[in-house]
């Protein structure tokens, strides 16, 4: 095998290469968008022009002997997660690099950060605050030597070194590097760990899984016990505060699947709201059968669902059309209650105000590493209904929301899982939470409000940030004595 350059004469630095040729690649995109898109999409073109402008600025800036202004401390930590782009490990590596920052002063040690994992994506860029985007960039001129570094590779193991797809490996040369030490951040969806990403995670000197339930999946899947640690996720709750907010319209933004015919009440009425990406692991089927076999035209009510594509088409309406025909779900005399779909993307800064136009948020999933759409709705003081399996395990109650009962577990039949169980949620009872949370609201309210107290509590940036700290700060220290 062939060795890395020797990089230990000289500061470490990003692949510039690679991210040069990033931007370069979404320049080149923006050109021959600009000759087919609407005069809206050319306005946000133009300002991710200017926000690019200013990222080959500073890309420049990386190749002259100047140095960005760091904290007096020589300790590193390289951060690498899909920054550029959207998803869960995206927004959870978000929340951490944003906690970190905020929350550590002084700080025992410098973050720098590179984009590593998922496709990069123009319109995710343009939905961060600007701070967000400022501080990227800033984060991103930090210089590190290796052996004052610590690497985390925030992303599933298939993206770890040698990555079994194309994005830069992390870490960035390999186990063989002058690193002081390499740290997984991951989760798993399902009841284990495939054997190949178990070896990969042996190969590292920590493996940070956020709940319990992921301790007890790894440890018993083969990955050393002396290594899983339990991280878990903040959520920004001075973001996610409903007092904050005005909703947002949300029949201006869905598309109307089903639903209009038959006697209406004023309004929209009820809104029911869930968030996920298009695959069978977010039970939207469970969903959907559950909410048209308890609700009709005549319950004043809506299920607003804002989802992308994973793996498909994004042809969601038809897509639930079919659906219902597959079940012969009969159109009664009231009609369809209202089912509504999101498709467009909804810009980060946005978030908040679209929980804040719902009522409940609910999501019958079959496994989540964690659910962020879960704790920011929490967070939000939306009651929540979600399975009582996997991620969602670690933070939500009987007190704090509906814990949705698991019926039976069930193999994964296809996809890199395949093999594997995971949770089948209880139509029927879902039936019978979402009718509770919609003619109970007392009951409801109190629980939305628990949520948002236990995030405060348990969750909230400076909370985690701590955690996080000590256990790097834990890990430097154990390196010096050696």
């Amino acid at each position: 095998m062939d060795q890395p350059p020797d990089r230990r004469k000289r500061p470490w630095r990003f692949s510039t290469f690679v991210y040069t040729s990033s931007i370069l690649f979404l320049l080149l995109s923006i050109l021959i968008l600009s000759f087919t898109t609407t005069d809206l999409y050319k306005s946000q073109t133009l300002r991710f022009i200017f926000t690019t402008n200013r990222i080959y600025t500073y890309l420049q800036s990386l190749f002259s002997n100047s140095k960005s202004e760091t904290p007096n401390t020589s300790h590193c930590v390289l951060w690498m997660a899909p920054f550029l782009s959207s998803g869960g490990y995206s927004s959870e590596a978000w929340s951490y690099i944003l906690s970190l920052h905020h929350n550590l002063k002084p700080s025992k040690f410098r973050i720098t950060i590179e984009h590593h994992g998922d496709l990069q994506s123009i319109e995710f860029w343009n939905g961060l605050a600007t701070e967000t985007k400022e501080l990227a960039i800033e984060m991103h001129r930090t210089e590190c030597r290796p052996n004052e570094t610590i690497v985390v590779c925030h992303s599933e193991p298939g993206a770890w070194y040698p990555p079994l797809f194309e994005t830069l490996p992390c870490p960035p040369y390999g186990y063989y590097g002058d690193f002081m030490a390499v740290i997984g951040r991951t989760m798993f969806e399902t009841d284990r760990v495939n054997h190949e990403h178990v070896e990969r995670c042996n190969k590292m000197d920590r493996v940070w899984v956020p709940t319990e339930f992921h301790v007890a999946s790894f440890v018993k899947s083969g990955v050393d016990s002396s290594k899983v640690v339990k991280i878990v996720q903040p959520v920004d709750v001075e973001v996610f505060d409903p007092l904050k907010y005005e909703p947002l319209d949300l029949v201006e933004i869905g598309d109307l699947v089903l639903g209009g015919s038959g006697v209406r009440g004023l309004g929209l009425g009820f809104v029911f709201l869930s968030v996920f990406k298009w695959e069978k692991r977010k039970g939207w089927d469970v969903l959907l059968k559950a909410y048209l076999r308890e609700f009709s035209g005549e319950d004043n009510v809506a299920l607003f669902l804002l989802t992308n594509a994973y793996h498909s088409d994004g042809n969601f309406g038809n897509k639930i059309v079919d659906f219902v025909k597959e079940m012969n779900f009969k159109e009664g005399a009231d009609g369809y209650p209202f089912v509504y779909v999101i498709d467009k993307h909804i810009a980060q800064v946005d978030l908040p105000r679209l929980y804040k136009a719902a009522d409940a948020f609910v999501l019958p999933t079959r496994g989540e590493g964690w659910g962020r759409p879960i704790v920011e709705a929490m967070a939000m003081s939306l009651p929540v209904i979600a399975t009582n399996w996997s991620g969602p395990t670690e933070y939500l109650t009987e007190e704090n929301g509906y814990p949705l009962v698991v019926e039976e577990m069930s193999e994964v039949k296809e996809g890199p899982f395949e093999g594997h169980q995971w949770a089948e949620p209880s139509v029927d009872k879902l039936r019978v939470l979402m009718r509770r949370v919609m003619s109970e609201p007392d009951e409801a309210k109190v629980k939305g409000k628990r949520g948002r107290e236990d995030m405060v509590k348990q969750f909230a940036p400076e909370v985690v940030a701590k955690v996080v700290a000590d256990q790097i700060e834990r890990i430097f220290e154990e390196k010096i004595r050696r």
